[in-house]
C-alpha cells in the first residue's frame, strides 16, 4: 500500500499558473512593472521640480544681488562723490585756466 500525499494548494496554484495561466502570469508581472515604473517616475519628478524651485530661488537672490552691486558701483563712481574725495582726502583741485596746457595731436 502506498501511501499518497494530499495535493499542495502552492503545488496547485504554481502548476495552474505555468500551464494554463501564462498569460494571466505575464500580466501580472507587466501591471507590477508598470505600477513601479509609475512611482519611480513620479519620484524623479517631484525630486526635478523640487530642485528647480530651489535653483530659481538662488537666481532671484543672485539677481538681486547683482541689482544692489550696480547700484552700489553707480553710486561709489559718481562725479560729485569723486570730485569731493579729491578735494578733501586728497588735496587736489582745479587748474585754473590760464595754467591749462592744450596738446594737440596730428
Amino acid at each position: 500500500m502506498t501511501e499518497t500525499n494530499p495535493p499542495s494548494l502552492i503545488r496547485s496554484i504554481w502548476n495552474d499558473l505555468t500551464s494554463v495561466g501564462r498569460l494571466p502570469l505575464f500580466l501580472l508581472v507587466l501591471i507590477f512593472s508598470s505600477s513601479i515604473a509609475v512611482v519611480l517616475t513620479t519620484y524623479n519628478t517631484r525630486n526635478q521640480i523640487t530642485l528647480r524651485d530651489e535653483l530659481l530661488e538662488n537666481r532671484e537672490k543672485l539677481d538681486s544681488e547683482w541689482r544692489n552691486l550696480i547700484l552700489e558701483e553707480n553710486s561709489l563712481a559718481e562725479h560729485t562723490r569723486v570730485q569731493k574725495i579729491a578735494i578733501k582726502d586728497l588735496d587736489m583741485k582745479r587748474p585754473d585756466s590760464d595754467k591749462e596746457v592744450v596738446v594737440n595731436f596730428k
